[in-house]
């Protein structure tokens, strides 16, 4: 029988190619050794190269899921993908916080798919600084941290969040030092993470897998520094797993 802190819950789209979305975040925390839990937020029509149509669940649909699970079992942490707007994002923290106030929310701000669908048209600012203070950590790309606050320089914008959240700010996307992860927490400590691996191969789904993969070891006990660590390596790891788009996953455990 499995622990009460075995479990884990991703909140997030289904993805068929389950490359990312909430079937990838349950492949991570399974390699983690955790039981994952999940509550779908939109249903896709997409492959690991081609998203053609998003269809959204409806509010009370996630909320009920959500109290459903809740009314089983003891969550302590819970990775958050995709979602319709942050007016709908902040209503589901706030239940969330609700059925458990201590719980560690770990955002993973999805804004645009690779092939370039945007699931965020208009964005309520006063209402996402309000969703920041509520996460435990954050996890944007740089393409993605420079969409959530576009009028400010990006070196503000980290400023801004960091003082607001914890802040794992993904190196994939940049132009420079390519792979340089930044972990911000504290009030502005930094943590460098340069890639691991001489070379890695693209796949679909890398930024949720990193999102769940930090949830994971936050769920396990691991202090923030010994979390983004292990983090960085399971994410290089899957993305070195094989040379197509969708990865594998390897128990933490595994040679």
């Amino acid at each position: 029988m499995l622990d009460d802190n075995n479990f884990i819950l991703t909140i997030a789209g289904l993805d068929p190619s389950s490359g990312a979305g909430l079937t990838a975040d349950i492949k991570t925390f399974e390699a983690h050794g955790l039981y994952g839990l999940s509550v779908c937020t939109a249903v896709t029509v997409q492959n690991d190269i081609d998203f053609k149509h998003c269809l959204w669940i409806a509010e009370e649909v996630i909320i009920s899921q959500i109290e459903t699970l809740f009314e089983r079992f003891s969550i302590d942490v819970v990775k958050i993908g995709v979602i319709e707007s942050w007016e709908r994002l902040f209503n589901i923290i706030n239940k969330l916080k609700a059925l458990k106030a201590s719980i560690k929310i770990i955002l993973d701000p999805v804004l645009k798919t690779t092939s370039g669908f945007n699931f965020h048209t208009n964005q309520n600012l006063k209402i996402l600084e309000k969703i920041l203070t509520s996460c435990f950590f954050v996890t944007p790309n740089y393409d993605e941290i420079k969409a959530l606050f576009p009028k400010k320089d990006i070196e503000v914008t980290i400023d801004f969040m960091a003082n607001k959240t914890n802040l794992y700010l993904k190196g994939g996307h940049r132009k420079e030092q390519k792979g340089l992860d930044e972990v911000f927490y504290n009030s502005l400590v930094k943590l460098n993470l340069p890639p691991i691996a001489e070379k890695v191969y693209e796949k679909h789904g890398s930024g949720c897998v990193l999102s769940s993969a930090l949830a994971a070891n936050i769920a396990l006990g691991f202090g923030i520094d010994d979390a983004c660590r292990k983090t960085k390596l399971y994410t290089e790891q899957f993305l070195n797993s094989n040379t197509s788009l969708l990865g594998n996953h390897k128990n933490r455990n595994d040679k």
